[in-house]
């Protein structure tokens, strides 16, 4: 078994001015980012491995979620993970997922609400800041693919844990 972990990117500025890509973090998003960390060491759900978007808003949300998290392992970030589908996250996790135990997944909606649907046909709103856990039937990561049933764990929205 390998648990997935699926964290959206936290509560982003508007579109005002600039690149979508290039969006902060509100000062409640990184608030909601840290704490989602906490949450994580606090059910031992501290992944081995990190695989996050290149975008600005999820890159700040991995650096505030380590340090509420307490994380210091592995992170990749992937330029196509911006504004990904499903099958991208799942691509990625099967090339570097390798020995990692419990791989997090760092990205944008509307892919990663159907990557949840995809891993345990929970189709779930994942609302910013996010996380939810998904553990697969899978002794390797290479062997993920859209036929694996897993099972939804958790589902934690910043909004409803403190």
């Amino acid at each position: 078994m390998r648990t997935f972990l699926i964290l959206r990117h936290a509560k982003a500025v508007r579109e005002d001015a600039g690149s979508d890509k290039e969006r902060e973090l509100t000062a409640k998003g990184r608030k909601a980012a840290e704490r989602m960390g906490e949450l994580a060491r606090e059910k031992d759900l501290v992944p081995d491995l990190v695989i996050c978007s290149t975008a600005t808003r999820a890159r700040e949300t991995f650096t505030l979620f380590t340090q509420g998290a307490k994380y210091g392992g592995r992170v990749e970030f992937l330029d196509e993970l911006y504004l990904a589908p499903a099958v991208l996250y799942v691509e990625a996790v099967q090339r570097l997922g390798g020995s990692a135990q419990k791989v997090m997944v760092i990205g944008h909606n509307p892919g990663l609400e159907a990557l949840v649907d995809v891993l345990t046909g929970c189709a779930e709103p994942l609302p910013t800041a996010a996380l939810a856990v998904c553990e697969l039937p899978v002794e390797r990561w290479e062997d993920l693919d859209g036929k694996v049933q897993g099972t939804l764990k958790g589902l934690f929205n910043p909004k409803e844990i403190d």
